[in-house]
């Protein structure tokens, strides 16, 4: 018959907190080594692909590491990926650029109106 195999923790439930694998020690016991829930690494706010450069660590562990390695130097670093960032301040440029070929427009057409 299959030795018996307590648990260690006070949780009795089959829950993902409280996974945990059967292991043999040296002395030929069975005893259960609670498994820790795999880390997510942190993603991209726009497009969701994980951020490059940031450690994939559970939340608690992210007080305990520097902010150095938290984030990227980089504006919107550790928040938005390299590509998403690229992409808005391209984005920003052509709607500024917009808004001048607008003003020239009208700036233009006022002056013809005006020469009439």
């Amino acid at each position: 018959m299959a030795q018996r195999v307590t648990l260690r923790k006070r949780q009795p439930y089959n829950t993902t907190s409280n996974r945990r694998r059967v292991v043999k020690t040296p002395g030929g016991k069975l005893v259960y080594h609670h498994i820790k829930k795999p880390a997510a690494a942190p993603k991209c706010g726009d497009c969701g692909v994980a951020l490059p450069g940031v450690p994939a660590l559970r939340p608690r562990q992210y007080s305990t590491i520097s902010k150095r390695q938290k984030t990227v130097q980089r504006a919107y670093g550790g928040s938005r990926c390299g590509d998403c960032v690229k992409s808005r301040i391209l984005r920003a440029f052509l709607v500024e650029e917009a808004k001048i070929v607008k003003k020239v427009i009208k700036s233009q057409a006022k002056a013809a109106s005006t020469r009439k």
